[in-house]
């Protein structure tokens, strides 16, 4: 059942589950990922996988402001502006540290969170990361600016009816998310139908493409000092057309080199591995939060 919270002077949902039998471990936070149609019910195969486990932990699942049912007000969306909705929720409803759960380039939103609310932030897991070349460079705000200007227009209106057709999700899918085509799904489709049908959700959505989350986060990064677990799917891949092509082995070195804390495992699948490899997902998020204790 959804509920719902007040952060800044905007309604916020969020879902709360509670498995049946849980164990003394800390709750997971789970953080969606920005594009067309997405909200937090891209992690539903995640929930019911986890929910199906017994002794494990309970699980947040908000939207962020603009997306699914949470307000979608016309604004430019900063990392920082997520980061502190989502330290109000930790902070007002959780109780107790948990354990980040964030979906790939949202990964900037948890390390802000980290500095907002470093009580609340126990451990953190990277579901399909980006490269760190891409955080590690301070994009040119002009620029982010002038884009967001360009998308915030009758011109951005007419891009993302375009973008929300139909065809046009199963093709970026197939080209960019999913390992196997045959997973681009009525599920999953359906989904993102169902998210994008709202035409204020592009606000979310342009705020990510403008790049307002291309900063430089190599010294928050360096100041992390909890355990880490980074998921890469063997078939990982960069949807940034800016960036040299990474192979996964690339990426994982990577981040063994610069993450404090950093435990890398490689599980099948591509870009969205809580939704296309969900088993094996599951599987090692449950035994990395087994070892906290």
């Amino acid at each position: 059942m959804t509920q719902f919270y007040t952060w800044s002077r905007y309604r916020c949902a969020y879902d709360h589950h509670a498995p049946e039998t849980t164990g003394d471990l800390p709750p997971l936070l789970l953080i969606h990922p920005i594009g067309v149609g997405l909200s937090r019910q891209f992690w539903q195969r995640f929930v019911a996988a986890w929910l199906a486990r017994p002794g494990l932990s309970p699980l947040y699942n908000p939207d962020l402001l603009g997306c699914g049912e949470s307000d979608l007000p016309r604004a430019a969306y900063y990392p920082e502006d997520w980061a502190a909705q989502l330290c109000h929720l930790a902070t007002q409803k959780l109780g107790q540290p948990a354990v980040w759960v964030v979906q790939g380039a949202l990964l900037p939103v948890a390390i802000r969170a980290a500095e907002q609310c470093p009580a609340q932030v126990k451990a953190l897991v990277l579901a399909g990361p980006p490269a760190l070349s891409l955080l590690s460079t301070e994009a040119a705000s002009r620029q982010q600016r002038l884009a967001w200007n360009l998308f915030d227009s009758p011109l951005g209106w007419g891009l993302y009816r375009y973008v929300r057709r139909r065809q046009f999700l199963r093709s970026f899918s197939e080209r960019q998310l999913f390992d196997e085509p045959a997973a681009v799904d009525e599920e999953w489709l359906a989904m993102l139908d169902a998210g994008a049908r709202s035409p204020a959700t592009r606000h979310a959505v342009f705020s990510f493409l403008a790049g307002f989350w291309r900063q430089d986060y190599r010294e928050a990064i360096a100041q992390l000092a909890i355990p880490t677990l980074v998921l890469v799917g063997e078939s990982a891949s960069s949807i940034s057309r800016s960036s040299r092509a990474e192979t996964p082995s690339e990426r994982i070195a990577s981040y063994q080199q610069h993450w404090p804390q950093v435990q890398v495992q490689q599980l099948p699948g591509r870009n969205v591995l809580p939704y296309e490899s969900t088993a094996e997902f599951t599987t090692a998020v449950a035994e990395f939060v087994g070892r906290l204790g």
